[in-house]
C-alpha cells in the first residue's frame, strides 16, 4: 500500500505544460526513491471529479535536459502512489508532411535513439525481460485520443515516435534517415518513460504536440526553441480539455496486458535474488517476489 494518498492516473507534464492550473484540493507530496530524486514534487489534487497526480518532466521552471530527467525515479515514485495509468503529454517535431504544426499525435510505435540513459528498474541480482512489442497500451491510447478528437483539434491516430537523446536538435542528415526509416514523429523523453512503465505494470499513452517539421522540410523554417514553446502554449489549452475529457471514461479497471507484464518477465531464481533490491523494487514488484521477513523475525525473537 502506498504511504500517501493513492491515485491511479498521473499526468507527466512536458515542455509547455508545468502546472493544471484546473486542479484543487492539492497537496504537494515529496517521494523518496531509491533512484533519487524525481522531477519535481508531486502535485495530487482533484481533476474532473477525481484524484489525480500531476508531475513537471523537466521540473518547475524547465531545470532539467531530457537525459538529466529521472525517468526511474519519476515512475517508481508513481508507481509508490498506487499509479495505474500514465498520460505523457509532450512535444515532437513531425517528419511527415501530413502531421503539421499544432496538430496533435497519438504514437502506437517507438524507435529508441537515445544513449547514456537509465532504461530499466532492474539489475544488482535481478534480471527481468519484459515484452515491448507494442510500446504503448492500446486501450488507454485509444481513450485519449477520442479525448482530444473530442476538442475539435486535429489529431492523429497512430506513428512511430522515434527518440533522441537530445537536448540538441537532429542535423538534416539525421532527419532525413528518420524519414527513410518510416519514423512520424520526434522527440527526446517517449523513452525510457515507456519501458519504465511497462516494468512498473503501468499504462502508458503519449498525447504529442507538433511543433514543427524538424530540419528535413526545405520549404520550412528550422525547429527553434521559440518556435517550440509559441506553439506548444496554443496548444496547452487544448492538453487540458483532452484531459478533463479523459478522466470520466477511464474503466475503473483494467483489462490490458500492460497489468500483468512482469508475470512471466522474471527470470532471476527466487533464491538468488538480493533482500535489499526486493525491499528497493517493492512496489514494482512485491507481489511477484515479496521481500525477506526472516531478519525482522530473528530481531523479535532476540528482544523477547
Amino acid at each position: 500500500m502506498p504511504k500517501h494518498e493513492a491515485v491511479s492516473l498521473a499526468i507527466i507534464g512536458g515542455s509547455g505544460l508545468y502546472d493544471i492550473e484546473q486542479l484543487t484540493d492539492i497537496k504537494e507530496v515529496a517521494v523518496k526513491t531509491p533512484f533519487g530524486e524525481p522531477s519535481d514534487t508531486i502535485r495530487i489534487g482533484t481533476l474532473a471529479d477525481q484524484r489525480v497526480a500531476f508531475l513537471p518532466r523537466h521540473g518547475r521552471g524547465h531545470r532539467l535536459t531530457p537525459t538529466e530527467v529521472n525517468s526511474r525515479a519519476n515512475i517508481w515514485a508513481l508507481k509508490s502512489l498506487g499509479v495505474e495509468r500514465i498520460l505523457s503529454v509532450s512535444a515532437c517535431g513531425s517528419l511527415r508532411e501530413e502531421f503539421a504544426p499544432r496538430h496533435i499525435v497519438i504514437p502506437d510505435q517507438l524507435i529508441d535513439r537515445t544513449s547514456g540513459r537509465a532504461l530499466s528498474f532492474f539489475g544488482n541480482g535481478l534480471v527481468a525481460h519484459i515484452g515491448l512489442a507494442e510500446p504503448f497500451c492500446a486501450e488507454f491510447s485509444k481513450l485519449v485520443y477520442e479525448a482530444v478528437e473530442q476538442t475539435g483539434a486535429h489529431v492523429h491516430w497512430g506513428a512511430t515516435f522515434v527518440t533522441i537523446e537530445g537536448p540538441r536538435f537532429s542535423t538534416k542528415a539525421e532527419s532525413k534517415l528518420y524519414r527513410e526509416w518510416g519514423c512520424d514523429i520526434i522527440g527526446m523523453t517517449a523513452i525510457p518513460e515507456a519501458n519504465l512503465a511497462r516494468e512498473a505494470e503501468i499504462c502508458y499513452a503519449c498525447m504529442a504536440h507538433v511543433t514543427d517539421y524538424d530540419v528535413w522540410h526545405e520549404e520550412e523554417e528550422a525547429v527553434t526553441v521559440s518556435m517550440v514553446i509559441e506553439r506548444l502554449l496554443a496548444n496547452v489549452q487544448v492538453s487540458k480539455e483532452a484531459i478533463v475529457n479523459l478522466i470520466p471514461t477511464l474503466p475503473a479497471a483494467r483489462s490490458c496486458a500492460c497489468a500483468d507484464a512482469l508475470s512471466d518477465a522474471i527470470i532471476t531464481h527466487r533464491d538468488a535474488i538480493p533482500n535489499r533490491v526486493k525491499r528497493d523494487l517493492a512496489p514494482i514488484v512485491g507481489k511477484y517476489l515479496p521481500a525477506s521477513v526472516k531478519k525482522s523475525a530473528a530481531k523479535r525473537k532476540h528482544k523477547s
